[in-house]
C-alpha cells in the first residue's frame, strides 16, 4: 500500500459518484417510487449493467475462480447457462410483470394468489439476502482487499481482524450511499463499474496468460492448453461436486430461470426501466456478458491453478494471482473495480431487502396510512439496521470451507425452487390455489432441510430437480382440486409503462442461445479439453 495507490483510489471512485449523482439527480428519491425504483426511468445500458453488477461481486472474481482453480471449466455452467434464462426472461418474464404493473416479485405472487403466501416469498428473499448473499460479497470483498493492499500487515493486526475491519468499511460505505441517492445513484454508478469490471477482468486474464508464458500471451494459452487441458472440460463428471453434468439440464437450467427470471434484487433492476423495450435490451445485454463470463470468472482460476499448482486453499487462488501479475501502478484503479463489484452487489440485495419490507409489511401491516414520503423514509431507516446485521454477520462466513460461491446457492435452496413453481403456474394456468401455493412452499422447506441431514453427499443440484418437479405436481394438483373460489381477472390490474416489445428482441435472443451452445462445443473433449 502506497499514496500513489490510495491516492487514485479515492480520486476515480468520488469521480464516479460525481458522476453517478448528476445522472440521478432529478429523481425525487422522497418519494417510494424514486427511491425503490429510480422513478422507472432507466435506459437498457443502464438496466443492463445494473444487473450485472448486483449479480457479480467477489463471491464470483473469488469464489467462481477458486472453484475453477479446483475443478476447472465445469465452472462456467454458472455463468454460460445462465444466457439461456435471460433470454427467457425477456421473452416470457418481464413482458407479463410489466404487465400486471408490480413493484415487487412478492406483489405478482400476490396479485395471482394471495397476501399470505406474499408474505412468505418477501421473508424468505429477506432471510436469505441478510444471512447469506450480502454477508458472502462483504467478506469475500474484505478477503480480496486484504490480499491486494495488504490492510492487515499496515494495522499490525491479523488477517481475520482486518477482514472484519474492511468488511465493516465496506459496508458502513455501501450503508450511505443507498441512504443518500436510493435505487437511481446505484444503477448509474453500476454503468461506470460495470465497464470497468469487463475491462479490468479481461486485464487481469490477459497478464496471467502472458505470466504464465514468461512474458509471452500465446505460451501462456500454449501451457494451459497442454499442461491443463483436462480443466477445460465443460462437462463435469455425474458425481461431481460443483457442477455433474446431467444437472445442467435440469437442476441448474431451474436454478437459472429462479434467479433470473424470478429474483427480486435482480428483476426490480428491468421492473424499473422506463418500457419494456429497455428492460429487454438491458437482459440481452446481460445475456451477452454472461456467456463471456468464462474469462473472467474461470480462466483465472485455471491459469491459477497451472502456475501455483494444487497447494492453495480454494479462496486464495484469485487474491494470489492477481499479487502475482497486477503492476503496482494498477492496484488503486482496480481496486475501485472490485469495490464497485462489492458495492453494487451488496447495494442490489440491500435495496431488494428494504423495498420487501416496506412495500410488503411496513405499509400493509404496521402503518396503513403511510404515504409515499413515509415509506421512503423507513427504507431509510431498514437500510441502515438491515446493513448494520449483516456488517456483523459477515466474518462468520469464514466458517463455511465448501466455499464462498457454494454458501449463496444452498441457501437459495430454501426457496428457489417453489417460487419458481408458483410463478411459472401463476403464468400458464387459469386455475391457482393460495392454499397449494402454501403448502409447496412448506413441503420444499422441510423435505430440502432434511435432504441435507438425510442424503448429505447427493448434490443439491440433483435435490432441486426432484423437488422443483414435485412442486409443480403438487401445486397443479391443488389448483384442480382446491382452486381459489375467485378466478383471477386480468382486467383489475393495469400496467405503469409502455408494453411494445423491442423489435430485435427475437433475434438478438437465438443468437444468445446459439452461442451457448457453441461454448459447451468448445470447452468439451471435442475442441480444448
Amino acid at each position: 500500500m502506497n499514496w500513489f495507490t490510495i491516492t487514485s483510489f479515492l480520486v476515480i471512485l468520488v469521480a464516479i459518484y460525481l458522476y453517478a449523482y448528476y445522472r440521478s439527480k432529478n429523481i425525487n428519491t422522497q418519494d417510494s417510487d424514486g427511491y425503490f425504483l429510480g422513478g422507472r426511468s432507466l435506459v437498457g445500458t443502464t438496466v443492463g449493467m445494473s444487473i450485472i453488477m448486483t449479480n457479480l461481486s467477489t463471491e464470483h472474481l473469488v469464489g467462481q475462480n477458486g472453484q475453477a482453480y479446483v475443478a476447472g471449466a465445469e465452472v462456467m455452467a454458472w455463468e454460460v447457462t445462465a444466457a439461456v434464462a435471460i433470454v427467457l426472461s425477456a421473452w416470457i418474464f418481464l413482458p407479463r410483470y410489466l404487465k400486471y404493473g408490480v413493484n415487487t416479485i412478492s406483489d405478482f405472487i400476490e396479485v395471482r394468489y394471495d397476501t399470505t403466501t406474499k408474505r412468505i416469498v418477501s421473508i424468505l428473499f429477506m432471510f436469505t439476502y441478510t444471512v447469506s448473499f450480502m454477508p458472502v460479497v462483504l467478506y469475500s470483498g474484505a478477503l480480496i482487499f486484504n490480499d491486494l493492499f495488504g490492510v492487515g500487515e499496515f494495522l499490525g493486526v491479523s488477517s481475520m481482524t482486518a477482514v472484519v475491519i474492511i468488511a465493516a468499511f465496506i459496508g458502513i460505505i455501501g450503508i450511505t450511499y443507498l441512504f443518500v441517492g436510493g435505487l437511481s445513484l446505484v444503477a448509474h454508478s453500476d454503468s461506470i463499474y460495470g465497464v470497468g469490471l469487463l475491462l479490468g477482468g479481461g486485464i487481469v486474464t490477459v497478464l496471467g496468460f502472458i505470466a504464465l508464458g514468461d512474458s509471452s500471451f500465446l505460451n501462456g494459452v500454449d501451457r494451459v492448453l497442454t499442461e491443463s487441458s483436462g480443466k477445460l472440460n465443460a462437462w463435469g463428471p455425474v458425481d461431481s461436486t460443483i457442477v455433474p453434468w446431467p444437472a445442467l439440464f435440469f437442476g441448474m437450467f431451474f436454478n437459472n430461470l429462479y434467479f433470473w427470471c424470478t429474483n427480486q434484487m435482480i428483476v426490480q433492476k428491468a421492473l424499473a426501466a422506463k418500457n419494456l423495450k429497455e428492460a429487454q435490451k438491458g437482459t440481452m445485454l446481460v445475456g451477452f456478458f454472461k456467456i463471456f463470463g468464462i474469462f473472467f470468472f474461470v480462466l483465472p482460476g485455471i491459469i491459477a491453478a497451472t502456475m501455483f499448482g494444487d497447494g492453495l486453499q480454494m479462496d486464495m487462488a484469485y487474491p494470489t494471482l492477481l499479487n502475482e501479475v497486477l503492476p503496482q501502478w494498477a492496484y488503486g484503479i482496480f481496486g475501485v473495480i472490485v469495490f464497485g463489484a462489492i458495492m453494487s452487489s451488496f447495494l442490489g440485495a440491500l435495496n431488494a431487502t428494504v423495498t420487501l419490507f416496506s412495500l410488503d409489511f411496513y405499509k400493509p401491516i404496521i402503518n396503513k396510512k403511510a404515504n409515499n414520503r413515509q415509506i421512503a423514509r423507513m427504507g431509510r431507516i431498514l437500510t441502515i439496521g438491515v446493513g448494520i446485521v449483516v456488517i456483523i454477520i459477515a466474518p462468520l462466513i469464514s466458517l463455511f470451507p465448501q466455499g464462498l460461491f457454494a454458501v449463496i446457492q444452498e441457501f437459495n435452496g430454501l426457496y428457489n425452487m417453489p417460487l419458481l413453481a408458483i410463478i411459472l403456474v401463476g403464468f400458464f394456468s387459469k386455475k391457482t390455489s393460495a392454499l397449494g401455493a402454501k403448502v409447496t412452499f412448506v413441503f420444499h422447506v422441510i423435505t430440502y432441510s432434511l435432504s441435507k441431514v438425510v442424503i448429505p453427499d447427493v448434490h443439491y443440484l440433483y435435490v432441486w430437480s426432484v423437488l422443483f418437479i414435485l412442486n409443480v405436481v403438487i401445486l397443479y394438483t391443488f389448483s384442480s382440486m382446491r382452486p381459489d373460489k375467485v378466478e383471477f381477472e386480468f382486467e383489475k390490474y393495469k400496467n405503469k409503462v409502455d408494453l411494445t416489445p423491442w423489435k430485435h428482441s427475437k433475434w438478438v435472443g437465438i443468437m444468445i442461445l446459439l452461442t451457448v451452445v457453441a461454448m459447451y462445443i468448445i470447452f468439451s473433449p471435442l475442441v480444448l479439453a
